[in-house]
Parts: structure tokens; sequence; C-alpha cells
């Protein structure tokens, strides 16, 4: 009899032995989980499509992520795109009609963005190329978008003085904030320019909520946006294992689990 937990869950868990230990193989993952030898290969097979891993003969090794390392918006698009719609659709929640909101780059983000054109009478400031586009496409009358100047980053974000400037003139209610790592340390990116855009950010906000799929648990990037307690909320997939629940549970002020909402609460 195959094992209970489902296919994101074990995947979670099969990224973070590989993070851990450098490599795994297969023969010790059917053991441990007390599933098929093919149910395994897929999973190394769907990690591998998604850049989480790398397959090689007889299991998967660690993909070399450095703490600079910044791909580009369409590739992380195409990344984790059944955690980012869960977790968007439940961050969508905690938006309300006639408020002023920030999103941050990322596509994350950029997916939340889809799921607020019906929100009306909203005021959006972004430094997101992405986020802005979907509202203006939107063609709604009612809803305000600010979009910062600044100079395009890979992930199509508009950073640097003039975003910074931009920023620190404007007032918001709550910032939702894509990141590219989340550890026991707080939240960080690979890009120190974004870094310094985050932060402007997360000052003009009164609530600082931080987007982040499961698969960002223990990467790090060079700089740190914001530590665990500066987060009103974590929004998050059901892929986050225990020891990271754990964590945040303690440090941010209130852990959302998105397929399951009030999971972990604080």
């Amino acid at each position: 009899m195959e094992s209970a937990l489902l296919a994101p869950q074990r995947q979670s868990m099969i990224v973070e032995r590989v993070r851990r230990n450098g490599a795994v193989r297969v023969a010790e993952l059917v053991e441990e989980f007390k599933v098929s030898d093919m149910t395994i290969r897929r999973d190394l097979e769907s990690l591998a499509d998604r850049g989480l891993v790398s397959k090689v003969h007889g299991g998967a090794t660690a993909v070399d992520i450095g703490s600079t390392d910044e791909p580009g918006f369409a590739a992380k698009s195409v990344r984790e795109k059944e955690a980012k719609e869960a977790i968007a659709r439940t961050a969508a929640d905690l938006v309300k009609p006639g408020e002023a909101i920030a999103l941050s780059g990322g596509t994350t983000t950029w997916t939340l963005a889809q799921h607020l054109i019906g929100v009306a009478e909203l005021t959006v400031v972004t430094n997101s190329v992405p986020v802005a586009d979907v509202f203006y496409r939107s063609g709604r009358t009612d809803q305000t978008v600010i979009l910062t100047g600044g100079i395009r980053t890979p992930s199509d974000a508009l950073v640097g003085p003039f975003a910074v400037a931009a920023l620190d003139t404007i007032n918001v209610d709550t910032l939702f904030l894509g990141v590219h790592g989340i550890s026991a340390s707080g939240f960080t990116t690979p890009n120190i320019d974004e870094s310094e855009t985050d932060r402007a950010l997360i000052r003009a906000s009164r609530r600082l909520v931080v987007l982040a799929d499961s698969t960002k648990w223990e990467i790090v990037g060079i700089r740190t946006i914001a530590r665990c307690e500066e987060a009103d909320v974590l929004v998050c997939d059901s892929g986050l294992p225990q020891s990271a629940r754990d964590v945040f549970t303690d440090r941010v002020g209130r852990l959302v689990i998105a397929d399951h909402p009030n999971e972990v609460t604080r």
C-alpha cells in the first residue's frame, strides 16, 4: 500500500533532502516513502521539469542555486503554478474594496493581481511591469494603478533610486511581497537593488503579507529584505515541511497554509 502523502508534500520533502544531502537515490526514496519505483521516478521527473533538482541515473542531485542567481520572469512563471494559484486565491481574500495596496515584483504577486481585478475601487502601487499590465488590460475604470519608475531587473521589477524615491512618498494599507527565499533568518532576494526597493515598499505599508511557495524554504539570497518577525502574515502552500511551519508559527504574526487557510494560525 502506498503512502498517504499527497504528491506535492512528498515532492517538497524530496527537494528538502536533495538540498540537505546534495543527492538522493530512487531506491532510498522508495523505501522511505513506501511508494512504487515508478511514483518516485515521476516525482523526480516533475521536480526536474520545474528546475528544482537535476535528474541523474538512479536518482537526482541538487541544482546549484547561488545567492545572486536570478531567473527571468518567464522562467519563473512556469514553476509551481498550482502552489502560486492557491497562494494567490488565499491572499486575495485579505483585500477589501476601496483599499490601497502594494504588490512587489514576482510571479506570485502577478498571479495575485489576476485575482484582484474584480475588487472595486482598488488603488494598486507596484514596481512590477507585469503586475501593472494585468490591471491596465482589465479595462476597469474604478481602479487606480501607480507604477514606479526605475531600472528593470530580470524579474521585470523596477528598482533603484527612482523607485525608492517614489515609494517614500506613498502610504498603503497592505503590501503583498514576493520573495526569492524564506528561512529562519528571514526573507531574501538575489538582487541587491531590488532589496532596497522592497524595503521601501515595506516602509510604505501598514501591513506586510509575504507570499512564498514551499520550494523557497531554505533558499537564501544575498540580501535580506525583512526578518520573519516583520511579517504580519506569511502565505505558503501545503508542501511547506513541518520544520518550516514550526519556525514560522513562532516567528511571523500569522502563518496561513493556502490549501487549508485555517490550518495554522496565530
